[in-house]
């Protein structure tokens, strides 16, 4: 039934009432306008035109004798093809300069890129999410000496969102494509709009770069930004303890044995994935491998038949898969792996306040002045300090407490985790005080 309750705060009004003549009669005149949607920014387009791309020795030798008669940073950017292959390395890597243009190099048909890194020798490299680029740059033999990241530029900016199109887009007003961003790059030939999409993410990052600079400088954060992407320089991608977990769904499993089933599984595909240079969801998906921890058969038909098991290579693969199940059968029980992995850390947060009420305490107070710090600096609290460095010190913090001692000690330990000296001086003093308040509640 609808509602026919008078909901007007004065109660109902005589039939005719002038206010209610008022209220539906509004003149056209007097309506407000529909804000106009605003036009969408230009879209990029390739200033110089789509370079030939680099794929003999002599051809790269002419690109670095371009690249290193030009002056100022240059901008540099990898392809990969991560979601078709196992290996990270880079099938694309473009690079742009004031002065040179802009330069495609297919790194697979090369002896060597010695050359190229010898032409960059000492140039200020500008990429965008450097951690994702840096690993497979150094696999062909390319190191920057220094750089800026238009990415952490962004979050030490507070921008909320730093993906290059986005800031493209905000900063320099202008559209970008992202149609190709998950491209197999082991294609060969490339065809030519992926080739436009790769040269188009170096086309702007020198400009991108110096307006960042200047808001950087102006934001009072250029310094943390030096330190920030000097730390870069040295990053190495994290090597993962017990990486068969991440499995999706493993945490439905039950039983030290299912689990032991799907390290050995994993480990099996994670072989055959490195022997082929394949992604190890195409040949055979997380799915497949929690359905066959959880069965367990024990011959090809068996394992052929369980429903959920499939994958490209769940038959031509399927003796791997029973020998691998079989060795688990027979393992014993402390060679089968527990529900928690083991770690160097310390315990989830989730049970301090159980095992360590004043840890909790001290956790919890630390957690919420690193959220007001980061408020208060504009810029993501993840970039202010590294969770794991805080629990860490919130869980094992120096022994002194002498509040001089203690700060001097907090930056300490917290350098040793690997913290930068701007982050240790914004913080300190907060977590000082995180510290000695927990313990005189």
């Amino acid at each position: 039934m609808p509602d026919t309750a008078d909901h007007s705060p004065t109660g109902a009004r005589p039939e005719g009432d002038p206010a209610d003549v008022a209220a539906t009669e509004t003149p056209a005149a007097e309506t407000p306008a529909a804000e106009p949607e605003a036009p969408p920014a230009p879209l990029l387009e390739l200033r110089d035109g789509l370079p030939d791309v680099v794929d003999t020795d002599a051809g790269l030798l002419e690109a670095c004798a371009a690249l290193a008669a030009a002056t100022g940073p240059v901008a540099i950017d990898a392809e990969r093809a991560s979601g078709y292959r196992y290996s990270n390395r880079a099938y694309l890597i473009q690079l742009r300069r004031e002065g040179a243009g802009t330069w495609l190099v297919d790194p697979i048909g090369m002896s060597t890129l010695a050359p190229l890194q010898e032409a960059l020798e000492g140039t200020e490299w500008i990429l965008h999410a450097a951690t994702q680029d840096l690993p497979c740059l150094r696999e062909v033999g390319l190191t920057p000496t220094s750089l800026f990241d238009t990415e952490l530029a962004g979050r030490l900016l507070g921008y909320p969102r730093v993906g290059l199109a986005t800031l493209v887009e905000t900063v320099l007003g202008q559209r970008m494509r992202k149609e190709h961003s998950a491209a197999d790059w082991s294609t060969r030939p490339l065809p030519e709009s992926w080739l436009e999409y790769a040269a188009l993410d170096v086309e702007v990052l020198l400009e991108l770069r110096e307006h960042m600079v200047t808001e950087l400088e102006r934001a009072g954060k250029a310094e943390w930004a030096r330190q920030e992407f000097d730390h870069l320089l040295d990053f190495e991608p994290t090597v993962r303890v017990d990486a068969w977990r991440r499995t999706s769904g493993v945490h439905r499993l039950r039983g030290r044995r299912a689990l032991g089933a799907a390290r050995a599984l994993w480990e099996a595909r994670d072989e055959i994935a490195a022997e082929r240079d394949v992604t190890p969801g195409r040949i055979l998906p997380d799915s497949a491998i929690v359905v066959a921890a959880t069965a367990m058969p024990t011959d090809r038909r068996a394992l052929l038949a369980t429903q959920g098991f499939h994958g490209r290579g769940a038959s031509r693969y399927a003796a791997t898969w029973v020998e691998a199940l079989r060795r688990v059968r027979e393992m014993d029980e402390d060679e089968l792996p527990t529900r928690a992995p083991r770690g160097d850390g310390p315990p989830h947060p989730r049970t301090w306040a159980e095992r360590e009420p004043v840890a909790d305490r001290r956790f919890k107070a630390a957690r919420e002045a690193m959220l007001n710090l980061a408020e208060v600096h504009h810029l993501p609290v993840e970039n202010l300090l590294t969770p794991d460095y805080l629990r860490r010190l919130m869980w094992s913090p120096p022994e002194t407490r002498e509040p001089a001692e203690l700060a001097q000690a907090v930056r300490a330990q917290l350098a040793s985790y690997g913290a930068r000296p701007w982050q240790a001086e914004l913080v300190t003093g907060a977590l000082v005080g995180a510290i000695l308040g927990a313990e005189r509640e």
